[in-house]
C-alpha cells in the first residue's frame, strides 16, 4: 500500500505531501483543477509517464521483492525521483534507472488507462483459466508447470535442428574452409616463441659482418697479454683480476665466434622465408598460441561437420518423441479447461451484468503448440468485437476480468490506478463501477479520478482537487460534511439545493451501512 506521497513544483502545484489509508481513494474537483495533473505525478515517478515535478517521493509500507531486482528488501519501501538537467530514480536510496523504477513498480502496481490491446490475448486468458483450474484441482498446477518445461527443452530442440539443418545446406562450403585453414597452419606448423627465436637470428644476421671485423679487430688485445703481466710484475702488482678479466673476454669472444660460424652455416632464404610465414600466420590470427587454438577448433568443428548428419538424426528422433509427449500433455490439460471453462465464463457474466455490459462468451479452439499448450482462448463480447468497443465498455470489461482473477485466485492485491473509469457513464453504471471497486477494495488500494457522485460516495478516503485565485492545485482530504457538499456539487453542479444535498447524504448513509 502507498502510505504517503510527497512532490513539489510539479506543473500546477507548488508542494503536495498526502497520507493514504487502505481500500477505494478517490480525487474529485472541477475540470482544470488539478487531478489528472496530481494522477500524473504518482505515475510519473513508477516510470508509467514523463517525470515534470522537481522531486516525487512515496513510501510504499509492506515489503517487496526487491532481491530479484538488485536491491535489499525492507519493511517499507521509499520511491523518490529527482529532476534537474535530469531524471535521477532511487529505490531506497539506492539509484536505478526509469525502466528499473517501472520494472519494480510492476510488482505492486497496475495502471488500467488506455486500452492495451494484449489484455485479452489469448495467452493471457489460458492463465486466468489455468488459474481457476488450479483453484478447483490443484493437479492442474503441476500439469502446467510440467508441460512448459518440456515445450521449453522441446523449443531449445527445435532451434538445435533449425541449426543442424542450416549448416547442413552449405556444409560442404564450410568443411572445404575448415580444411583450407588447417592446411595452412599445418603446413607452417608453427611453435610457441618461434617467431621471437627466428627476430633474434634475424637481427644477429643483420650485423654479421661488422660483428666479425670488430671481433677480428679486438682480438688484438691478445697479443699484448704478456706485456701487461710484465709491467703487473714489474710494478709488483697484483695480476688476479687482469687474468678474470682477459679470461671471461676470451670466453665470450669464443662464443660468439661459435654463434657466427652457425649463422654461416644457416639457409638464410629459408629463415627469411619462415620469418614471412610466421609473420602472415600473426597477422591473421594474432600470435602463435592464437593461431594454434583456432587449429584446434577447426579440427573440433571438421570432426562436428563429419558427424553433421548422425547429429541430425539424432535431433529429429529426440524432436518426434518430445513432440508425442507435449501431445499427451497439451490433451490432459485441455479436458480440465474445457470442464471449468463454463465456470469462468459464468464468474464473469456475473460481474458483467453487474457492470450493465452485454453477456461474452470464450471460445477455445485446438492449434499449434506453445508455451501454455495448443489451445487458444478468444473473447467474444455479445456481436461486437472487442477491439472496437468504447473506452468505457473496455475499462469495465476490464474490471471483470480483474474481479474474476481476484475471486477465484486470491489475489495478494497491491496497488490499483484508474483514470477517469466513470467517465461518460450513467448513474446506474457508475454505481455499478463502484460496487465492482468495493468489492476489489478489499484486497487492492485503488486511486481514482471521478466525475460521478455515485462512485465518489464509496470512498474509503475522499480527496477534493482545487485551485486557489493564483491558479495554484491543492489537494484536501474531506470529512463526512465536506464529503455531501462537494457529492452536492457533483450532482446538481455549482449551484447547490436541498434536492441535491439530500441524495449526496442519502448516497453516504447507503455506502455507510
Amino acid at each position: 500500500m502507498i502510505e504517503r506521497l510527497f512532490f513539489k513544483n510539479h506543473l500546477s502545484f507548488e508542494a503536495c505531501n498526502v497520507s493514504f489509508s487502505k481500500g477505494l481513494i478517490v480525487f474529485t474537483g472541477p475540470s482544470g483543477a488539478g487531478k489528472s495533473v496530481f494522477m500524473q505525478a504518482l505515475l510519473s515517478l513508477f516510470g508509467h509517464a514523463e517525470v515534470m515535478a522537481e522531486t516525487i517521493e512515496c513510501i510504499v509500507d509492506r515489503p517487496l521483492n526487491l532481491e530479484a531486482f538488485g536491491f535489499e528488501t525492507e519493511e517499507t519501501t521509499i520511491f523518490k525521483c529527482l529532476k534537474s538537467k535530469s531524471v535521477r530514480y532511487f529505490i531506497n536510496d539506492h539509484s536505478t534507472s526509469k525502466k528499473g523504477m517501472a520494472d519494480v513498480s510492476r510488482t505492486f502496481l497496475s495502471y488500467l488507462s488506455l486500452k492495451d490491446a494484449s489484455e485479452f490475448e489469448s495467452n493471457r486468458l489460458l492463465s486466468l483459466l489455468d488459474g481457476v483450474c488450479g483453484v478447483n484441482e490443484p493437479l492442474h498446477v503441476s500439469h502446467v508447470e510440467a508441460f512448459e518445461t518440456t515445450f521449453l527443452h522441446y523449443k531449445s530442440l527445435k532451434i538445435a535442428l533449425e541449426s543442424v539443418e542450416e549448416k547442413e545446406k552449405k556444409v560442404e562450403e564450410l568443411k572445404e574452409f575448415a580444411r583450407f585453414e588447417i592446411t595452412k597452419i599445418e603446413e607452417i606448423a608453427p611453435k610457441i616463441g618461434e617467431d621471437e627465436e627466428l627476430l633474434s637470428f634475424k637481427k644477429a644476421l643483420s650485423k654479421k659482418e661488422k660483428l666479425e671485423n670488430a671481433l677480428t679487430k679486438a682480438s688484438a688485445i691478445f697479443t699484448v697479454e704478456s706485456s701487461v703481466h710484465e709491467a703487473l710484475h714489474l710494478m709488483e702488482a697484483q695480476s688476479e683480476f687482469f687474468d678474470e678479466a682477459m679470461n671471461a673476454l676470451r670466453l665470450l669472444f669464443e662464443k660468439e665466434h661459435d654463434k657466427l660460424e652457425g649463422l654461416g652455416e644457416m639457409d638464410i632464404e629459408a629463415m627469411l622465408d619462415r620469418i614471412e610465414k610466421i609473420a602472415q600466420l600473426k597477422k591473421r590470427y594474432g600470435s602463435i598460441d592464437e593461431a594454434l587454438e583456432h587449429l584446434s577448433r577447426r579440427r573440433e568443428e571438421l570432426m562436428r561437420y563429419e558427424t553433421l548428419s548422425f547429429e541430425k538424426q539424432t535431433l529429429e528422433k529426440e524432436l518426434k518423441c518430445q513432440k508425442e509427449r507435449l501431445d499427451e500433455q497439451a490433451l490432459i490439460l485441455r479436458k480440465t479447461r474445457n470442464l471449468y471453462l463454463p465456470l469462468l465464463e459464468q464468474t464473469l457474466n456475473r460481474y458483467l451484468q453487474e457492470l450493465y455490459m452485454p453477456t461474452l462468451s470464450l471460445g477455445m479452439e485446438e492449434g499449434d503448440l506453445h508455451e501454455k499448450g495448443a489451445d487458444t482462448l478468444h473473447v467474444n463480447l455479445g456481436k461486437v468485437d472487442v477491439k472496437k468497443i468504447s473506452s468505457g465498455e473496455y475499462n469495465r470489461l476490464r474490471l471483470a476480468f480483474l474481479a474474476t482473477h481476484n475471486a477465484f485466485l486470491l489475489s495478494h492485491g497491491g496497488v490499483l490506478i484508474l483514470d477517469e473509469i466513470d467517465a461518460n457513464l450513467s448513474g446506474k453504471e457508475s454505481m455499478s463501477v463502484a460496487n465492482v471497486l468495493k468489492t476489489l477494495s478489499a484486497q487492492y488500494q485503488i486511486f481514482a479520478i471521478s466525475h460521478q457522485p455515485q462512485l465518489s460516495s464509496c470512498a474509503h478516503q475522499h480527496f477534493f482537487v482545487s485551485k486557489d485565485a493564483l491558479h495554484v492545485s491543492h489537494v484536501t482530504a474531506l470529512d463526512h460534511e465536506a464529503r455531501k457538499v462537494e457529492l452536492a456539487r457533483m450532482i446538481s453542479g455549482e449551484n447547490i439545493g436541498e434536492e441535491a444535498l439530500s441524495f449526496a447524504q442519502s448516497l453516504l448513509e447507503s455506502n455507510r451501512s
